[in-house]
């Protein structure tokens, strides 16, 4: 599925399940919370975090499932938020493939840290 038809799948989601779209302030809540929920995941299976006992993933496969649902979530909402906006996010992203290539073609490369 490509960024376009992601934008599209969630239009018609919203217009024909979802009812209506939040509104934008709302959703930039909702995309908080759910990237808060993302970083408890991280913190947690990469992090020095401990899951709780009710909360440890049973399998590798169960963590992976978890983690990848909680970063679909982000990508949903973030979808939500373009189509209100009318951002295309293929255009926003090439442009930012441009505008990282261009400022950091050899900053990253020159980085001691990286090294």
């Amino acid at each position: 599925m490509t960024l376009q038809q992601a934008q599209q799948n969630v239009d018609s989601w919203i217009k024909t399940i979802g009812v209506r779209y939040f509104n934008e302030l709302t959703n930039m809540a909702i995309l908080t919370e759910e990237v808060g929920e993302l970083a408890r995941i991280i913190a947690r299976q990469y992090g020095e975090q401990s899951f709780k006992p009710s909360e440890k993933p049973a399998s590798e496969e169960e963590a992976q499932s978890k983690l990848g649902d909680e970063m679909a979530d982000v990508l949903w909402v973030l979808l939500c938020l373009a189509n209100q906006t009318g951002v295309d996010l293929t255009v926003a992203l090439e442009k930012n493939f441009d505008k990282k290539t261009k400022r950091d073609s050899d900053r990253h490369l020159n980085n001691d840290k990286l090294q």
